[in-house]
């Protein structure tokens, strides 16, 4: 149910949407499980390079393989997030429901290799060279042995996301009963994973 805007949250500068769904309460081994959840439903997100002298750069990318807390992508040497990597290895993925509103943003660091990775030939399927081409040559074919053919592995030093608690047509009226009473809307659960949280899950995967 919404809940009573307090003066406290205002003269403390709290963002009272982000502090009444916040939850600190379920155990760490559970806020993994459920992002692993969410993401695992969702297959396709934006990956974030930065890009020198612009910032911020995203495109939908449907993700290879999660490992962890960890996000691979199979993608092409000569596309430009791979220049972006040059100068910057900071990277991130977001994940969103356009059904629950559920959301999930993962920060952390990329490592590319080559097609020389015995993994891409596992993760790489025959629908992915139609993002590639052939030209014919024998070599740029767009199958795994391509020498365009890479791996973006996203290795998560920090991760939040937020999970829905009501259904769709409740999410609606807990948003409009709280724009007509002057309250704060609690529709769901706001977490965060620190580094030492992904480092432990990777253990644990």
């Amino acid at each position: 149910m919404p809940e009573p805007l307090t003066k406290q949250e205002v003269d403390s500068k709290i963002d009272p949407s982000v502090s009444k769904q916040w939850d600190d309460e379920t155990p760490k081994h559970e806020q993994i499980e459920d992002f692993y959840k969410t993401v695992d439903g969702l297959k396709v997100g934006l990956l974030t390079t930065i890009r020198p002298n612009i910032g911020p750069v995203s495109r939908s990318m449907a993700v290879a393989k999660r490992d962890g807390p960890d996000f691979l992508f199979l993608a092409n040497t000569h596309s430009q997030k791979f220049q972006d990597l040059e100068h910057d290895k900071t990277a991130q993925v977001t994940f969103q429901n356009s059904s629950s509103q559920d959301w999930v943003s993962v920060s952390g660091t990329a490592v590319t290799v080559d097609n020389s990775d015995p993994r891409i030939k596992e993760l790489y399927s025959s629908a992915t060279s139609a993002w590639f081409g052939d030209l014919g040559d024998g070599v740029h074919n767009g199958t795994a042995d391509d020498p365009r053919m890479a791996l973006i592995e996203v290795k998560a030093k920090y991760v939040s996301y937020w999970k829905s608690s009501v259904t769709t047509s409740g999410f609606l009226k807990e948003v409009g009963v709280a724009a007509f009473t002057g309250k704060v809307a609690n529709t769901g659960v706001q977490r965060q994973l620190l580094e030492a949280d992904l480092e432990h899950a990777r253990k644990g995967s």
